[in-house]
């Protein structure tokens, strides 16, 4: 591990203050890495997932012995270095071949693990089609039930969506979403269900059998945007590539305590909680201008019972007293006039 650094200058400070734990997170930087063996399948696999992640992509040109499962303080050395949370290892060998892994960070350290098998792979050159503009959000479409409810598969489906996540913005525009990726699962045997799941235990790497389950059909496609004769256009998809056929291997479950850490939320502000991004308060909300405003409701009041006698301009009698005191006099137009009397 790196040690901590004090930083000297203004430029070093805000450096340090870049790398620190934010409210609104910066895009996942994902490294690329090579192991000491490495097929022409996976090289290929690893290209293209690097293109469709960029500019967020670093990719190590030399070959690195690296064994993410046994040991992962060279990825915990890097994820530092270079302010990465994700790692893509590709590595092939005898009784795993076209093997790429998955790593994903938290603090610098490692998270949770996935190790895919590439079986198949078809690059974008391919397909003599128009291409998405680097470092345009995807629309990420996950076509199977067994995303929702089998274990290995809801990591694989967190996992892809950390991956091709961008940065996080309020609203897209519809001509924004250039290209759709598709993650769906070839047939599902009667055998497998959410029932018969195995759950694994945290924190702990696993091999287990896992040739019933289905393969990962990972599919690219750009978006036409036609004409329909109404306000929402008609959607064509047009095969871009890559196309990817993985299958699950080896996985690394989340530390329980580490996950809970990942979770967290930081506290919203009281305006942004008024203006309805958390838990609105009733009777209170934030104006054009940012101030806070409350209503406030009263019961129903009864006036008669009011104490107003206290006061001496109300007390009773005092009005017979004064005409008393004053006489009323009748000028020659018939009106009544007051005279005070005088002694």
């Amino acid at each position: 591990m790196l040690r901590a650094i004090k930083p000297k200058n203004a430029r070093s400070k805000r450096a340090m203050l870049a790398r620190e734990a934010k409210e609104v997170e910066d895009p996942r930087t994902v490294i690329f890495v090579k192991g000491t063996h490495t097929g022409e399948k996976v090289l290929g696999a690893m290209k293209e997932l690097m293109a469709l992640k960029r500019p967020n992509a670093i990719s190590f040109s030399k070959k690195n012995t690296v064994r993410p499962f046994e040991d992962a303080s060279s990825l915990e050395f890097w994820a530092q270095k270079n302010d990465a949370s994700m790692f893509v290892v590709g590595q092939s060998t005898k009784k795993r071949p076209d093997g790429m892994v998955f790593v994903r960070m938290f603090d610098n350290r490692v998270l949770d693990m996935c190790e895919v098998g590439v079986e198949n792979f078809v690059p974008m050159n391919n397909s003599k089609t128009p291409k998405a503009t680097p470092g345009h959000k995807p629309l990420m479409h996950f076509a199977s039930e067994l995303f929702d409810t089998h274990p290995r598969f809801q990591q694989l489906k967190s996992l892809l969506l950390d991956f091709f996540n961008g940065e996080i913005i309020e609203s897209i525009c519809l001509a924004g979403i250039e290209h759709v990726i598709s993650v769906s699962l070839s047939p599902t045997p009667a055998t497998l269900n959410s029932a018969t799941a195995t759950l694994s235990v945290p924190g702990t790497s696993t091999s287990e059998d896992t040739s019933s389950l289905p393969k990962v059909h990972i599919r690219a496609y750009t978006t036409r945007f036609l004409a329909s004769g109404t306000r929402v256009p008609r959607v064509e998809l047009t095969p871009m590539g890559p196309s990817l056929d993985l299958v699950l291997r080896r996985h690394t479950d989340p530390d329980p305590e580490m996950l809970k850490q990942a979770m967290k939320c930081p506290k919203l502000k009281k305006q942004d909680v008024e203006k309805g991004l958390g838990k609105r308060k009733k009777n209170m909300e934030v104006d054009e201008m940012g101030d806070l405003r409350g209503r406030i409701h009263v019961a129903k009041q009864d006036l008669g019972k009011l104490q107003t006698r206290k006061m001496k301009g109300l007390k009773k009698g005092l009005d017979q007293a004064d005409n008393s005191e004053e006489g009323e006099d009748e000028d020659e137009s018939g009106v009544h006039k007051k005279r005070r009397r005088i002694d």
